[in-house]
């Protein structure tokens, strides 16, 4: 095998693979799931119910990397992570909508924004002037 070749070869084991050759979220009625295969390291899965979900943060990542969701539930502290460029994350983003777990106006302007916006429903505000 010729140097180039060798190249060629290692260069293309080194490319990092599209998030939804490896990064995938399904749903029914009553189940989200999110599974992870990752090119390097163990894979893994996390699921969660749609009636525990209390937030859902869109978060811009600009043009160059995949933006993210961050949905809030009463199962733990921490937010569960979608990127939008996940198999399956377009449609789960849409789902939120229709299930009115994030409204379709902020989702309008969440879409569009390119500055690192972060958009929270309900939002980061309401939550502060309750408590």
């Amino acid at each position: 095998m010729s140097l180039f070749s060798r190249f060629k070869l290692w260069r293309s084991a080194r490319k990092p693979q599209p998030l939804e050759k490896w990064f995938f979220v399904t749903f029914d009625e009553s189940n989200v799931s999110i599974r992870a295969n990752l090119p390097v390291g163990k894979a893994w899965e996390q699921s969660f119910l749609w009636s525990t979900i209390e937030r859902v943060c869109f978060k811009d990542e600009g043009p160059y990397q995949s933006d993210e969701i961050y949905v809030f539930t009463s199962e733990r502290p921490e937010s569960f992570v979608i990127p939008t460029e996940a198999n399956g994350g377009s449609e789960f983003f849409g789902k939120l909508v229709e299930r009115g777990l994030f409204p379709a106006d902020i989702m309008a302007k969440a879409i569009s924004s390119t500055d690192g916006g972060l958009y929270c429903w309900p939002s980061m505000e309401s939550s502060h002037a309750d408590g």
